[in-house]
């Protein structure tokens, strides 16, 4: 677990199609923010579900 937590550097989210036409790209800075993107919107439902559950907790707790 912990190895796939610290390897997530190396991940890439890109469909095959999106990498096809951005390895194409001499600068990759578009590849780079197509991939901080997808990052961000798999990152959100995450937190979304951990904060509701934190609440539930709570509530539950008292």
């Amino acid at each position: 677990m912990v190895f796939i937590i610290f390897s997530t550097d190396a991940v890439y989210g890109q469909c095959s199609m999106c990498r096809a036409v951005l390895q194409s790209e001499e600068g990759q800075a578009t590849a780079k923010g197509i991939n901080n993107g997808i990052l961000y919107l798999m990152a959100i439902p995450y937190l979304l579900v951990g904060i509701v559950g934190w609440k539930v907790f709570q509530i539950l707790k008292k």
